[in-house]
């Protein structure tokens, strides 16, 4: 059974094939008459329009479900509540805290599992990324200036434009900053140049010359606590319009949302020309249909 816990699950010709699906004009309805079930642990605007449009859209009724109403290893353990999710659906999405609970759900193995987010990793947006990058530039091998904490996002970031041989550049302070073991991976993962990483520790030395500016709040759900150390931080790091004047003369500009305006970005570079927060957004819809059309092909098989 295949699963995307994390976007370098995926070979790059595989995950070519997810961005060609989810350009299709006219998608196999692969869920016809079929369920597929999104757990969310965590609160979402973009992922659960756009995962239950995605399953529409290939015949099937999504079912969303709060994290109380299962309890993961509260009222029942995660593979209980996997197996008996995989009792009436052809796939399990889940938004979650805790990695391990995703791997738990994939070790089952009776259906797909998809990552809608954990504390780990975000391949549905990294999905949604490429898609956008290879629409708006042309190409996938270009360099991307990712400007702020090394979170779950930029990981899977990191990853998906290793894997279509682009270049990865980071710009965070210490102590925000990819692990070890993260950093080897990028530079190992199938299709990668072998690089790895750039780390910068100023903003203006990763983004000059980058072909897209990509950033995310500095403060995640579930660090709230943390929000004024993270400031103090990050000061320095916001995006503004003179950094972008030094980018690629084509380059774009992408956050995955929500953007705090005035902290991780200014207002006229979320809101300028450079922009496609808003095609990246509707990206993740056409993203997740592509990739549930290809599990579902590779379920069958």
């Amino acid at each position: 059974m295949r699963h995307l816990l994390e976007v370098d699950d995926l070979t790059p010709s595989e995950l070519t094939a997810v961005l060609d699906r989810a350009e299709a004009a006219d998608p196999d309805p692969v869920l016809a008459g079929r369920g597929m079930a999104l757990l969310f642990e965590k609160p979402s605007a973009r992922t659960r329009n756009s995962m239950e449009m995605a399953v529409v859209q290939l015949g099937g009724h999504p079912i969303p479900i709060r994290g109380e109403e299962v309890g993961l290893d509260v009222r029942e353990t995660v593979e209980d509540v996997t197996r008996t999710l995989a009792c009436y659906h052809a796939a399990i999405g889940a938004r979650v805290f805790d990695h391990a609970h995703l791997e738990r759900m994939a070790a089952v193995d009776a259906v797909p599992i998809v990552n809608m987010l954990s504390d780990l990793a975000h391949p549905l947006q990294a999905l949604a990324d490429l898609l956008t990058i290879r629409q708006e530039l042309g190409r996938l091998d270009v360099t991307v200036a990712y400007v702020g904490d090394a979170n779950n996002v930029a990981r899977s970031l990191a990853f998906a434009v290793a894997m279509v041989g682009g270049r990865f550049r980071l710009a965070a302070p210490p102590g925000h900053r990819f692990d070890e073991a993260t950093s080897e991976r990028v530079a190992a993962v199938d299709g990668s140049t072998g690089q790895g990483i750039e780390v910068h520790d100023r903003p203006e030395l990763a983004v000059e010359g980058a072909d897209v500016v990509y950033t995310d709040v500095w403060t995640s759900m579930g660090q709230e606590a943390q929000a004024a150390t993270r400031l103090r931080a990050f000061e320095g790091y916001t995006i503004t319009s003179a950094m972008l004047d030094t980018m690629s003369p084509n380059g774009i500009f992408l956050h995955c949302l929500p953007a705090h305006r005035g902290e991780e970005v200014a207002a006229d570079v979320v809101d300028g020309p450079r922009s496609r927060v808003w095609p990246q957004a509707a990206n993740r819809m056409h993203a997740a249909r592509g990739l549930l059309w290809w599990l579902m092909e590779q379920a069958r098989t």
